[in-house]
């Protein structure tokens, strides 16, 4: 039998994954819906899902015959996440008492470099009622977050010289960063200050700031951040916020084997400009 095209290949894993993303987006999807989603007939999707069934990563509602993704799903995430058991681990304590300090969410995120995007790999909810929701495995843009900021600001500057035209720097907010200069100069100024920040770029009505976290070898693996709804961040308290974020990102360095002096300061290179 000859062998398909390679663009032929190429085109259907694409289509199993925009089935994929569509099922985790939503609990049940129709095979209507995900036919377009996916931007293909319904009958190839149809193939696509009795396929994904087989192999137990689909299900069937009998009652609805809309379809759903099964935890076996939940267990490949979950390999991927236990790759980062002891990042969670070294984070989860110092992240419960800067939870403790603001009352607000605290999150732990990492640099995915596939899709150049920050996700979410733990979260400790605020003790307010009212708090961000943000799910485990969430992404989100680099430039628009304080977590993105925070784990850019810290690269080798040819890395991240490199890294800043490839942004996308699509428009979430009014305020959301499109020019990579600008960007280039907060990450100047993060270094700086040793803490980086965004107020409504990502989401409106949402403020965050963040700090990096280092591995045995002072390479930045993740960083650590604190959100705010804008009307509770008190600016009288800036200092409060930053303090006590160094704290929590010092001492998850430390449990990662960082040994260095946990106070970044600003480097010589381009991102200067």
């Amino acid at each position: 039998m000859p062998t398909p095209p390679k663009q032929d290949s190429v085109a259907a894993v694409l289509k199993v994954f925009a089935v994929l993303e569509a099922l985790a987006e939503d609990r049940t999807v129709s095979l209507t819906e995900l036919s377009q989603r996916a931007m293909t007939s319904k009958s190839t999707a149809y193939r696509l899902l009795q396929t994904m069934q087989e192999l137990g990563y689909v299900e069937q509602e009998g009652d609805t015959e809309k379809y759903g993704l099964t935890l076996k799903v939940y267990d490949l995430g979950a390999k991927v996440l236990n790759r980062r058991a002891d990042l969670i681990k070294v984070a989860d304590k110092p992240m419960g008492e800067l939870v403790q300090r603001t009352h607000e969410a605290v999150h732990l995120g990492i640099l995915d470099p596939q899709v150049n995007s920050v996700v979410y790999i733990h979260k400790l909810d605020s003790l307010y009622n009212l708090f961000l929701q943000s799910p485990i495995g969430k992404r989100n843009p680099l430039f628009s977050t304080s977590l993105g900021k925070a784990l850019l600001a810290w690269r080798d500057d040819d890395d991240l010289d490199a890294l800043l035209p490839k942004l996308g720097y699509l428009k979430q907010t009014p305020n959301t960063i499109t020019d990579p200069a600008v960007l280039a100069a907060q990450l100047w100024k993060a270094r700086q200050q040793g803490y980086a920040e965004e107020c409504e770029e990502s989401e409106l009505g949402v403020r965050c700031m963040a700090v990096p976290v280092f591995d045995h070898i002072g390479k930045v693996v993740a960083a650590i951040s604190v959100s705010f709804p804008v009307f509770r961040f008190d600016e009288n308290r800036r200092a409060d916020y930053v303090r006590e974020l160094r704290r929590a990102g010092k001492a998850t360095s430390e449990g990662l084997g960082f040994s260095g002096d946990y106070a970044p300061l600003a480097r010589s290179g381009s991102t200067a400009a």
